[in-house]
C-alpha cells in the first residue's frame, strides 16, 4: 500500500513539477531576456533548451510509467532530477539569499523530489495468488 501511494505521489509531483519546467521554459524562450537559475550549471539561451528537453523527457518518460512501460526510464529521469536539485542547491556555492528561491522552499522541493524518486523505483510486481483446481 506504501508503495502505491509513493507511485501516486511520484506522478503528482513529477507531473506537475515537468509542466511548470516547460512552461518556464517556453516562457523564457519566447522572451528577449535570459533565463538565469543559479543553483543550474546554465544561464541562458542553453538553460531555456536544456529545461525544455528536461521537461519533455520527463512528460514522456511519465506518460510511458503510468501506462507500465519504461517505468525504469520514469525512475533514472527522476533521480537524475533529484540529483541535480541536490547538487545545485546544497553541494554547491549557491547562496540562499532570499532571492528566487529561499532555503525552506529549497529544501521541501529537494524532499519532495526525492520521495517523488523512491515512489518511482521500479519495484517488482508482485505475482498473483496461485489458484489450484478444487478436486470435488
Amino acid at each position: 500500500m506504501i508503495k502505491g501511494l509513493l507511485r501516486i505521489f511520484s506522478y503528482l509531483f513529477e507531473g506537475a513539477l515537468a509542466l511548470l519546467v516547460l512552461a518556464i521554459s517556453l516562457v523564457s524562450l519566447r522572451s528577449v531576456t535570459e533565463l538565469n537559475l543559479g543553483f543550474l550549471p546554465w544561464t541562458g539561451r542553453p538553460l531555456s533548451y536544456g529545461l525544455l528537453g528536461l521537461a519533455l523527457l520527463g512528460l514522456f518518460t511519465l506518460l510511458m510509467a503510468m501506462r507500465g512501460t519504461m517505468r525504469a526510464l520514469f525512475f533514472l529521469w527522476s533521480l537524475g532530477i533529484f540529483l541535480l536539485l541536490l547538487k545545485g542547491f546544497f553541494l554547491s556555492l549557491y547562496r540562499f539569499t532570499g532571492g528566487a528561491v529561499s532555503f525552506k522552499a529549497a529544501v521541501l522541493l529537494t524532499a519532495g523530489m526525492l520521495l517523488g524518486t523512491l515512489g518511482s523505483f521500479p519495484w517488482p510486481e508482485k505475482p498473483g495468488p496461485v489458484r489450484r483446481p478444487q478436486r470435488y
